[in-house]
């Protein structure tokens, strides 16, 4: 691997690494910004590829701009530039999230033209493998991500909010789409592409819908609660199949994340984590800065680790601070900070634990002898 002007080593591959910071939401890899990723300290990166059709929705980039050329599939050649643009400054590509919906829309809405779109998420997933980009985060919503406003939160930084009695109520796809045949496209769709995914060696990872009412635009939301998450993974058993786990879309659900967390985590099935958090459940919530929503962030951040936890954590949507940027860099750096200062104490804490275990089995051995 290659290194940069400062000297900086290519980081290790994401295989059996501890629980660690990463950075994401993002579809340009320019240098400022991996350079600035890098600076914080951050060793993984995570591209979102989702192009959403409103281009001023606000924590996404443009979705005029897209690094990955493509005809509803990616190629080996441009995924590999892309990983090795990462590689270039030491850091590690471990996943790629969001086909645009133009890629698989009539596979989730089991449309005519289905099999063809099919036919080319397949070759991405191939290629994906090819490539050596392991996991691959995807979601079933057609309708995308729904915000109804912006609030205030503390000190004047701005954030996304959802309020259903102010939602659109019109279909968004031309019709209103039954929960059983909603289901019948998601099986499809596993019973195709996981066999690929397997023999490919990548991970496929399934994100909540956002916010995860019972239904949007006329097309029921499956992955909005415990139980459908359940019956998911449940549909097409598979070791390569799991949890985008989006803490802050479990929050506004308003599950026992202790329990999502025991249920999924003890099966292997967490992939990688979205973290950040809420005020409010559906239906209405609005985003705000960690350690003032619904969970206790250090309470998750130990139970993941007790799981066995092993993967990628990024901020998420974050508060948009003063003089930030459309990618909310001031925002993730804090978010950031915030994660690895608990994952510090959290480990200062297990070696507090280990010595006073150590220190009883002393006393014990000498006052036996």
């Amino acid at each position: 691997m290659a290194t940069v002007d400062g000297g900086d080593a290519a980081a290790e591959r994401p295989d059996d690494l501890p629980m660690r910071v990463g950075l994401g939401q993002f579809m340009e890899p320019t240098e400022e910004r991996l350079r600035f990723i890098k600076q914080l300290g951050v060793d993984d990166v995570l591209l979102n590829m989702y192009q959403y059709d409103d281009p001023d929705y606000e924590h996404m980039p443009d979705d005029e701009r897209m690094p990955l050329e493509g005809d509803g599939e990616w190629s080996v050649e441009n995924l590999v530039a892309l990983r090795e643009r990462i590689e270039d400054h030491g850091l590690r590509l471990n996943a790629i999230e969001n086909f645009p919906t133009s890629f698989y829309d009539k596979v989730m809405l089991g449309r005519p033209g289905r099999d063809e779109q099919l036919a080319k998420l397949k070759n991405t997933i191939r290629n994906m493998g090819e490539a050596g980009i392991p996991i691959f985060g995807y979601h079933w919503a057609p309708a995308g991500v729904w915000r109804t406003g912006t609030e205030t939160v503390r000190g004047g930084a701005r954030v996304s909010a959802f309020d259903a009695e102010e939602a659109d109520t019109s279909f968004t796809h031309g019709r209103e789409y039954t929960e059983e045949e909603m289901w019948e496209n998601y099986e499809y769709f596993l019973r195709e592409v996981l066999p690929v995914a397997e023999n490919a060696g990548i991970k496929l990872c399934l994100h909540p819908s956002d916010p995860p009412m019972e239904t949007l635009g006329g097309v029921p939301q499956l992955a909005r609660n415990f139980e459908n998450f359940k019956r998911a993974m449940e549909l097409v058993p598979s070791d390569n199949h799991g949890l985008e786990f989006c803490l802050g879309c479990w929050s506004e659900m308003g599950e026992d994340l202790n329990e999502v967390i025991r249920h999924f985590g003890g099966r292997d099935e967490l992939f990688y984590v979205h973290f950040r958090d809420v005020e409010g459940t559906i239906p209405s919530f609005r985003e705000t800065f960690l350690g003032e929503g619904n969970f206790d962030e250090y309470g998750v951040l130990k139970l993941l680790d007790e799981v066995g936890f092993e993967g990628m954590m990024i901020p998420d949507h974050t508060p948009k601070l003063e003089g930030d940027s459309d990618w909310e860099h001031r925002g993730r750096a804090y978010t950031v900070g915030y994660l690895n200062g608990m994952l510090k104490a959290m480990r200062a804490e297990q070696g507090e634990q280990v010595e006073q275990v150590m220190l009883a089995e002393q006393v014990e051995q000498s006052e036996r002898t």
